[in-house]
């Protein structure tokens, strides 16, 4: 053996772990971008929360959809009016910085029994309830016809200008429920009930 291969063979190992280095940097590189990447274009996957308040199709709306989210059935099956003027508010609101985050839209008969339920075992009893939630035969939601809107600069700004698009605060007590109105427009929205149990369309 000559006295340049120990040094040639050293070479080689270094050359060996410095490319080692090389693949383990590149894969560790690569991991952290594949979990960027997951983590910035998340996509909605169903978690036990979920589970208990309702799935998708039955009207359940996850965090963050806004009412030009149509592949949502809370928001795809609203009225279309009610939809119509929804997003031209928005897109108005939208140029004060302004966006109108959809809580509830649509939901079924099923959907809101469960909600229904819910509200009783909350508040004890179902007459308390009654001043939440509606039963399905009652609730203007499984119609399409009303939304629950998230924010309280949404609700604020929409407070102020809803009546020009005919949207109306039906209830004191839930600043967040809006309902069509086309008649504000020209007249202003409607004294507001105290609250559901007020409203005679619960009675039935």
């Amino acid at each position: 053996m000559s006295a340049s291969e120990p040094a040639q063979t050293a070479g080689r190992r270094t050359k060996l772990t410095v490319r080692a280095a090389f693949v383990v940097a590149n894969v560790a590189l690569v991991g952290v971008f594949i979990h960027q990447s997951l983590t910035t274009f998340s996509f909605p996957v169903a978690s036990p929360s979920d589970a208990r308040h309702g799935a998708l199709a039955d009207g359940f709306v996850p965090a963050g959809v806004k009412v030009f989210d149509d592949e949502i059935p809370g928001v795809a099956n609203l009225d279309p009016d009610l939809l119509g003027a929804l997003r031209k508010a928005a897109t108005d609101a939208a140029d004060d910085g302004v966006e109108f985050f959809v809580n509830s839209g649509w939901r079924s008969p099923a959907y809101q029994e469960q909600l229904l339920s819910e509200a009783v075992a909350k508040y004890g009893s179902r007459e308390e309830a009654a001043r939440w939630v509606a039963t399905p035969a009652t609730s203007p939601h499984v119609l399409g016809q009303a939304i629950d809107i998230g924010r309280s600069d949404a609700t604020a700004w929409l407070s102020k200008h809803g009546a020009a698009y005919g949207l109306c605060q039906i209830y004191d007590n839930e600043p967040w429920h809006y309902e069509l109105r086309p008649e504000a427009v020209d007249r202003g929205c409607p004294p507001r009930y105290a609250d559901p149990t007020h409203d005679p369309r619960m009675q039935q």
